[in-house]
Parts: C-alpha cells; sequence; structure tokens
C-alpha cells in the first residue's frame, strides 16, 4: 500500500453536498457515507435538539406544539444560521463514527450565483462545525464531473443540475465556466405548487411530505404513454374534516407549468450565450441532467423538444453532486483551480 492510499484509509477529510432538500456526505477513500434529509427538529422551550436529518424528517407536520421541523436551508443558501451549524455538526460527527476530536478538511458545493455574504455564512458555519479548513466549488461544476464529463478538456459540456432549492445551469470547458446560471425554482417551489394547486381546485390541504410523493409518483414534464393516477388524503378546508381525493397526471403537469417553464427558459438562456463553438461540442454530446429533480417524469423529453438538443441523465443524478465534491478531495491542485473562496 503506498502512503497516498493509506493515507486516504486513515483521512477524515470529507466532501458535502449541502442541499436544500438533502444532504450528503463523502469521506476520502470510502465514498457516500451519509444521505439524509437536511432537517433538524428542535425543542422550543429548550433549544435542546430532539432529532436530525432521517428522524427529523419523520416527525414533518407531527410534532406537538413544543417541537418545530427546521429547514436550515432555503433556496441554496443557510436561512437558519445557528441550525445549520448544529446540523452540520452532527452530519460530520455521524460521519466519523462520533469521534468529537476529528477536525477534517472540508469540501462543499455553493449555487453559482451565491453571493459573498452567503459563501461567508457556509464558511462560517462549516468552521463553527469543528472544520480544519474548508474549501467552496461551485455545484454545476462538481455536478459535471460527478456526473464523468470531460470538464479539464477544452470542449463544451453542459451541465443542469436541479436540486430542492436550486437549479444551476452551466457551460463547462477548461476545468472553467464559460457560463453559469442559479435558478431559485427546482424541487421543493414544484412541491409548493402541487400544495397550491390541490388547495386551489380541490380545498383540500396536504403536508409537504405527500405534495412530494404526488409529484415523484405522477408528476411530469410532458405528455405520458399512458395516464396514471394517485388517491390522496388531505384535510377539507371548508368542514376541517379528513378527505381522499384521486389526481391525475395532466392536473400534475398543469401545477407544475410554471416551474418547468422556467427551468426550460434557463437552459435555453444558457445556449443562447454560448460561443458557437462549444454549442457544436453540446450538440454532439448532448444536455447532462443531474439532481433529484432532474427525475420529474419525462423532463429529458420536454428540454429535447424545446431545445433540439440530445439530453441525457446522469448515471447517479442524486449523488452526482457530492461524487463531483469526492474526486476534489482526492485532486487538490484541481480543487485549487475550481475553488470559489
Amino acid at each position: 500500500m503506498t502512503y497516498r492510499s493509506l493515507f486516504r484509509v486513515f483521512s477524515s477529510d470529507l466532501a458535502i453536498d449541502l442541499g436544500t432538500a438533502n444532504t450528503l456526505v463523502y469521506v476520502a477513500g470510502k465514498g457516500i457515507v451519509l444521505n439524509e434529509p437536511s432537517i433538524v427538529a428542535v425543542n422550543r422551550q429548550t433549544g435542546e435538539i430532539v432529532g436530525c436529518g432521517a428522524e427529523a424528517r419523520e416527525m414533518l407536520g407531527r410534532t406537538p406544539s413544543n417541537v418545530v421541523a427546521i429547514r436550515p436551508l432555503r433556496d441554496g443558501v443557510i436561512a437558519d444560521f445557528k441550525m445549520a451549524e448544529r446540523m452540520l455538526n452532527y452530519f460530520i460527527r455521524k460521519a466519523h463514527r462520533r469521534k468529537s476530536l476529528v477536525h477534517p478538511r472540508i469540501v462543499i458545493g455553493v449555487p453559482s450565483e451565491t453571493t459573498e455574504v452567503e459563501k461567508r455564512a457556509v464558511l462560517d458555519s462549516t468552521y463553527r462545525a469543528k472544520a480544519s479548513e474548508v474549501h467552496l466549488v461551485e455545484q454545476a461544476m462538481v455536478a459535471a464531473l460527478g456526473a464523468g464529463l470531460p470538464v479539464t478538456e477544452p470542449s463544451g459540456n453542459m451541465v443542469v443540475d436541479i436540486g430542492g432549492g436550486t437549479t444551476d445551469i452551466a457551460v463547462i470547458s477548461l476545468s472553467g465556466i464559460v457560463y453559469s446560471r442559479s435558478l431559485r425554482v427546482a424541487g421543493n417551489q414544484m412541491d409548493d405548487a402541487v400544495m397550491e394547486f390541490v388547495k386551489r381546485k380541490y380545498n383540500l390541504l396536504i403536508g409537504e411530505r405527500t405534495a412530494e410523493r404526488i409529484k415523484m409518483e405522477i408528476g411530469s414534464a410532458y405528455r405520458l404513454d399512458k395516464p396514471i393516477s394517485l388517491e390522496i388524503k388531505g384535510r377539507d378546508l371548508i368542514h376541517g374534516l379528513p378527505k381522499a381525493i384521486t389526481l391525475h397526471d395532466e392536473e400534475i403537469r398543469e401545477a407544475l407549468t410554471d416551474c418547468v417553464g422556467a427551468i426550460v427558459s434557463g437552459i435555453r438562456g444558457a445556449l443562447e450565450h454560448t460561443p458557437p463553438e462549444l454549442s457544436g461540442d453540446i450538440s454532439e454530446r448532448g444536455i447532462i441532467l443531474t439532481g433529484g429533480g432532474s427525475m420529474l417524469k419525462n423532463l429529458d423529453e420536454r428540454i429535447r423538444t424545446e431545445t433540439g438538443m440530445p439530453v441525457l441523465m446522469a448515471d447517479e443524478p442524486l449523488a452526482s453532486v457530492v461524487l463531483g465534491t469526492g474526486k476534489m478531495l482526492e485532486d487538490f491542485k484541481l480543487l485549487r483551480k475550481m475553488a470559489v473562496n
């Protein structure tokens, strides 16, 4: 075993995809060791953390009045500084099997249009969670790397990373970003659109977990070959009683029209700003989709129809960002070239 591979086995370095919906942690030499929802459940009276990650997600919409489930990130950036720090601390300790003396080097992906203030919030929260060094990289770049695109070559690659809070669109060549755009329209906004649609059309109140299930099971961006439907339960807003209704795929497609339209429009805008030589490369290689939101049924078909470009899904869309960030951990030369802090 070489010194380098021995170092990797005992390394405490982490790559983190700090997402609005989920946080994934990659340990150098081991791969992905943690994939949990970015949620913290807190006792309002004592300030004590009651649950974190998957445990806290189970509590969403089901907590007593003194317990609140909080998402510390909104639209891809930290909205609750203190809770983000505590959540990160929990995930870092869990990734290291509760060893509290570990002070890892950490690489974190951030959305393309993150402001200096937002970057500082991520850095401060991570340092307070006991990191020894923190490096920030653009999510679109690491998503492309994680999807296996040849980002270091002098050719055009286009990646669209649709997460929980943001959609990052980027054209990449020679380890640099030629064009990037971050839209605050992604998976969470789709869930909100479904909740609002069901409330408006059926006077039925549903929670975010039900909305997410509807989106995943019958949501689509383009007409399906076979119609599908789903029975859901919620609270009738008129009578205040539990009620069940059946939803159909065309209704949810209508509910998601604005969200999907904004993403497609962002992709078209990126193609219009791409230099002609790189456009030729993209038309050969295609647009690569990553992130949980890219798994919406027939989204690739809709983008293909509206742009005329080939569209491909990454092999592991949910893990592309953390896998790309993990590659940075193992190549510090590349990290120094791509870090944004």
